[in-house]
């Protein structure tokens, strides 16, 4: 909306940057991918990367971003010779002789022999040829006039692979437009020099600008997009140089030589380079790189140029791969993203980065000291989206109704209500049933002497109650290295967020708690769990997870003790006296015995104690079967995707206490 003087306000499209009323940003979808990757055992900088690069929202990812630069870095390879330069010089060299000859031969004097033996013993080199004849008194002009070719070919070439574009611009070029170039090395050279000194070359570079403008038709803004277009294609000429053979190498350099000298920029261009490589000393100077290697013979400018097109497409696709130590997405460059794949693909790449921000900005991703974290929030939701994936297979496995919202069946009231299900026990909410009667029927017309309120079955909701027993739950989880060789510790995690939320969120006067074991036990917030990836320690130490289990259970007296053991593989290490982890492979009788000890010692607390073995290994069936026998428990041989099915199923059948069972 715009107010116009005097007439009003004019309504229409919004024009003043982000739309105002747009609805936030929607991260969930997000953050179920995350979830995915988490809940399959991934970390969470893992996971968040793995999003990244695959994409979403018919967004490109970093992958397809990546595919499409290689692609382009391939053509890019198929762009010609590098050695072009050099191929034409030779060219127009053995035409300049064919001419001088020609015009010699017939000729009876002396002289002509003279001249001609002359020829015979030029250097077999091209450089060292063209070098020889720089004072040659030709009797041919059109021998001179391609010997004055070459003259041209290498002024502009030379200039070109240092300036883009300068091969065009100084075709045909006077002795006024060479002294132009040569002023505008010089106030080049200077305003870079004054730069890496430090200076302040703002002024300085827009005088420069003013007077040598026409020379950088990529217009650069500032001194340092200057300097910084000027060194890319510097390293690019060095590149180029080296990925030459050492004889195409030696010449192309003579000759290059040859031409700086004749202009009388040399001493300059030597300059200017220095400078250059003082300013920008991370560029890959000298190193050798990708290059060209179609069949197209390219000018020493235009192989410059596609070498330096391949320098930034492997930087780019380096960029985008994100696989170097600190890798962020502003790591990559949108200027060279833009010039290789278009804007579509700039917008791709904001879109990743927006989506990483709002991750952060909305709360479900935590960043400190440069470790990435899930937050509770987004912790919660990946437990919620686990504990759905239970109830969905404990519904299609026809095993009945656990998704338990009530909390309790008898007890006192806790103040809360929900909606009636069929078979619900619980008495009504006569307050809210009939306000949710009103509140639907609210706009259907009636007549003024009818006042009565309908009320419909979806109305209904009942009070919810305080269970008159908790119980207080163990979960410990195997973390030993063979989870993740056998595939099962995504599983095992997902599980044990499932449960987690489970307790906290459906049975909130439970108590959970969740102990990792491997080489020693300890107990994992769910923050944690989230972000854990299996232990690469040798060592299944359910001895100490055990001890843990009965700390925890001890300050829990008055609940249902309830201990589940998650794991693939018999005991294989202990804590010794001391408290030091010992292991050994196969088990040695002692961890054994320790082990038992203390299955023995939670059996006496009055814990009941469910195995849940991954491995169908005999040694492992054997031991769990006599573990379970001694504390009153079971034991399951889940597949790993029913694991939490299974877990969640025991924890609800334990939890009514051993009367239910």
């Amino acid at each position: 909306m715009v107010r116009r003087p005097g007439k009003g306000y004019r309504y229409g499209r919004w024009r003043g940057g982000p739309d105002p009323l747009a609805p936030p940003y929607d991260v969930a979808a997000a953050v179920d991918e995350l979830g995915d990757s988490v809940l399959g055992g991934s970390g969470v900088r893992e996971a968040l990367r793995e999003l990244l690069r695959r994409g979403m929202d018919g967004r490109r990812g970093l992958d397809e971003l990546r595919r499409s630069v290689r692609d382009r870095l391939r053509r890019a390879r198929q762009a010609g010779r590098m050695d072009g330069t050099l191929e034409q010089v030779r060219e127009l060299l053995d035409r300049a002789l064919g001419a001088e000859r020609r015009e010699l031969f017939p000729d009876p004097d002396d002289a002509a022999r003279l001249a001609e033996a002359e020829l015979d013993a030029l250097p077999e080199d091209t450089a060292g040829a063209v070098r020889e004849l720089k004072d040659h008194a030709w009797r041919s002009d059109e021998a001179r006039g391609y010997y004055e070719q070459i003259q041209d070919l290498l002024r502009r070439e030379v200039l070109d692979s240092s300036f883009a574009s300068m091969k065009q611009a100084l075709e045909n070029a006077g002795e006024q437009d060479m002294q132009a170039v040569k002023d505008m090395v010089a106030d080049l050279s200077q305003l870079i020099d004054a730069h890496n000194r430090g200076e302040d070359t703002d002024e300085q570079f827009a005088d420069f600008m003013d007077r040598h403008g026409q020379f950088f038709p990529d217009d650069p803004q500032s001194v340092e997009e200057l300097i910084d277009s000027l060194a890319r294609r510097a390293a690019a000429q060095e590149r180029m140089m080296a990925g030459l053979s050492p004889d195409q190498r030696a010449e192309l350099a003579d000759l290059m030589a040859q031409a700086m000298s004749d202009m009388g920029l040399a001493s300059e261009m030597a300059h200017l380079q220095d400078a250059l490589r003082q300013a920008r000393p991370d560029l890959p100077w000298g190193q050798r790189g990708q290059v060209p290697d179609g069949e197209q013979a390219l000018g020493l400018g235009d192989a410059t140029s596609a070498v330096a097109e391949l320098a930034d497409l492997e930087s780019l696709s380096n960029q985008l791969s994100q696989g170097y130590a600190g890798a962020s997405l502003a790591d990559v460059d949108e200027e060279l993203l833009e010039r290789a794949l278009g804007r579509p693909a700039v917008d791709d790449l904001g879109a990743l980065r927006q989506l990483e921000r709002e991750l952060e900005r909305q709360g479900y991703l935590n960043r400190s000291d440069g470790k990435l974290e899930l937050s509770p929030k987004a912790v919660r939701r990946l437990g919620a989206t686990a504990l759905r994936r239970v109830f969905a297979q404990l519904d299609a496995t026809g095993r009945g109704e656990h998704d338990v919202a009530d909390a309790g069946a008898a007890g006192e009231l806790t103040g809360s209500s929900r909606e009636w299900r069929f078979g619900d026990e619980q008495p009504l909410d006569v307050v809210r049933t009939v306000k949710n009667a009103v509140l639907r029927t609210a706009g259907e017309p009636r007549r003024d002497a009818d006042r009565a309120v309908h009320i419909a079955v979806e109305d209904f909701e009942v009070v919810e109650t305080e269970r008159r027993t908790g119980a207080a739950v163990a979960l410990l989880v195997d973390l030993s290295y063979s989870m993740a060789l056998r595939g099962t510790w995504g599983a095992a995690k997902s599980t044990a967020m499932a449960l987690h939320s489970l307790v906290t969120t459906r049975f909130p006067q439970d108590a959970i708690q969740i102990i990792g074991f491997s080489s020693t036990a300890q107990v994992l917030r769910p923050e944690t769990l989230a972000e854990l990836s299996v232990d690469t320690l040798q060592g299944t130490n359910l001895q100490h997870g055990l001890i843990l289990a009965r700390r925890f259970l001890a300050r829990h007296r008055d609940a249902e003790p309830v201990v589940l053991v998650v794991t693939d593989g018999e005991p294989t290490a202990h804590l010794e006296d001391d408290g030091t982890p010992f292991f050994c492979w196969p088990p040695m009788p002692e961890t054994i015995a320790r082990t038992v000890a203390e299955v023995e010692r939670v059996a006496r607390s009055g814990a009941t104690m469910n195995v849940f073995a991954l491995d169908p290994e005999p040694g492992l069936v054997h031991f769990v079967h006599d573990i379970t026998q001694r504390a009153g428990g079971r034991v399951f041989t889940p597949d790993s995707e029913r694991l939490g099915e299974y877990v969640v199923a025991d924890y609800l059948r334990a939890r009514r206490g051993r009367r239910a069972r």
